[in-house]
């Protein structure tokens, strides 16, 4: 079962529309940029099933690119239909906490 660190209390735009922001049960705020999120896509065509390495480069997103529609993956993940097309990555809840704590020590850039 998901403890209140990796269980949201609230997902959605931060005030000027320009991250996401996911407010955790344990009181933690995260947002993340789109771009860093759809860098960090964990389906099959963005990451090698077998060896786990990420296929997907720099050069394959736009700057620019954003969420067109967030759905929910029953109440574990997120899955996001980006500008570019690609709309295969389910997204855990744990793995938005992870790339955030990672980000607050220093090794990320979730929120730019």
């Amino acid at each position: 079962m998901a403890g209140p660190e990796t269980t949201p209390a609230d997902i959605g735009p931060t005030e000027d529309g320009s991250h996401l922001r996911i407010v955790w049960e344990d009181g933690e705020v995260s947002e993340y940029v789109p771009r860093f999120l759809r860098m960090r896509c964990p389906c099959a065509a963005c990451v090698d099933e077998l060896t786990g390495v990420r296929t997907l480069t720099e050069d394959q997103v736009p700057q620019g690119v954003y969420p067109q529609a967030i759905h929910y993956v029953g109440r574990y993940a997120l899955r996001f239909e980006w500008s570019d097309g690609h709309g295969t990555g389910i997204y855990p809840f744990e793995l938005f906490r992870a790339l955030w704590d990672e980000h607050r020590g220093g090794t990320g850039d979730a929120s730019g």
